[in-house]
């Protein structure tokens, strides 16, 4: 699995940067309908993408990396371990499989050995994070996690125990990096890049990413810099509504210039960690009877071509999503890259923003100011 290695740009004269190249893999969907495997998997693991959301709860729903999937490599302790993690600004702790774990899905991917490790500090603090087909626990400890060539020393991580279910035994990656704020981490355990800031690893208290479409390589996160080759067409800066996942307020949602969701305006999350769009059940329904297509988001791929933008209308701005991003082609079929979700909040109705968005502009995680920055493509 190990198709990933991590560079880094450090020594500036500025500060340091450090940049994870990302690398798409061939979805889980894929694999397991090549395998033909796929309708019985879906029907035995039913999930709630929205659980993710409701606060006080730390929950992440991993069917999302059902479709499009973008890994990174860091390594953790003396001498280094290595894992693939998947870099989710939806959540906000680091864990991987440990050495304790005799679940299935934990037996065929890498395992974090503390007794390996010269600088391992364990402590009897236990960690459950639940998911939609299932849970993982086990207990926190420290640790020297290395991100392209920095040492974060001394940062808190889970190591998994149990991870019940089969579905993280298909999954290619290890564990979970969470780029989300420190209020929503499960058991108080501070996210990585916090500690980046507090030590001064990083010259700018802001990361960034850039998702390639389709197979094209490239793809990455760089902490602590913003890279001026992605952000030609400028950026817009966007204030965020929560400090707790990258949460921000929209205005709209419009198909030719007439509004037909968020009318009223709603809440979106900004989340690497979702591959879809997820929005509001009224909302996708809505969408699915504008764009042709049927009620499961299948759509006739000689039709793609006559779809119209979706336009996102955020601080004043428009933000617009072709055809092209959010039509999934896979196997000769054409569904729309939308799921349908509902999530009470008290600022109204909650919106999604994951990877099929985000492919279409270079985002800035600005943790200084607290705003999302936007660049087209």
């Amino acid at each position: 699995m190990k198709l990933l290695l991590l560079l880094a740009l450090v020594g500036l004269a500025q500060g340091f940067q450090t940049r994870v190249p990302l690398r798409k893999m061939k979805s889980l969907r894929q694999r397991l309908q090549e395998q033909g495997l796929l309708e019985s998997y879906l029907e035995q693991h039913p999930y709630n993408l929205a659980a993710k959301y409701f606060p006080g709860i730390a929950v992440e729903p991993l069917e999302n990396y059902m479709d499009d999937e973008y890994f990174g490599t860091i390594s953790i302790g003396t001498p280094p371990q290595e894992f693939t993690v998947v870099f989710d600004t939806g959540s906000s702790n680091l864990w991987v499989p440990s050495v304790f774990c005799s679940s299935p899905a934990c037996r065929n991917h890498n395992r974090f050995n503390p007794a390996e490790s010269s600088t391992f500090l364990s402590t009897n603090d236990t960690l459950f994070i639940a998911y939609g087909t299932g849970s993982m626990t086990g207990v926190l400890g420290y640790d020297t996690v290395n991100v392209a060539g920095i040492n974060v020393r001394n940062q808190i991580f889970g190591l998994a125990e149990t991870e019940p279910g089969d579905f993280f035994y298909y999954t290619p990656f290890d564990g979970i990096l969470g780029l989300a704020f420190p209020s929503i981490a499960s058991s108080g355990a501070t996210p990585v890049f916090d500690n980046m800031m507090m030590e001064n690893l990083v010259d700018r208290q802001l990361f960034s990413v850039y998702l390639s479409r389709d197979s094209q390589g490239g793809s990455f996160v760089l902490f602590g810099a913003i890279d001026p080759y992605y952000t030609t067409r400028g950026i817009s800066w966007i204030p965020l509504s929560a400090e707790t996942y990258w949460q921000i307020s929209m205005e709209s949602v419009s198909i030719n210039g007439a509004p037909v969701a968020c009318s009223s305006g709603c809440q979106a999350i900004v989340d690497t960690g979702t591959t879809l769009l997820a929005i509001p059940i009224r909302a996708f329904r809505t969408l699915m009877r504008h764009l042709g297509a049927s009620s499961s988001g299948e759509i006739s791929c000689e039709a793609v071509s006559n779809l119209p933008d979706l336009i996102f209308h955020i601080h004043g701005k428009e933000f617009p999503v072709p055809p092209r991003a959010y039509v999934l082609r896979s196997n000769g079929y054409c569904t729309l890259g939308l799921q349908g979700m509902d999530v009470p909040t008290e600022e109204g109705e909650l919106w999604i923003l994951g990877d099929v968005f985000i492919r279409e502009y270079y985002v800035i995680f600005d943790r200084a100011n607290n705003k999302v920055g936007l660049s087209r493509l």
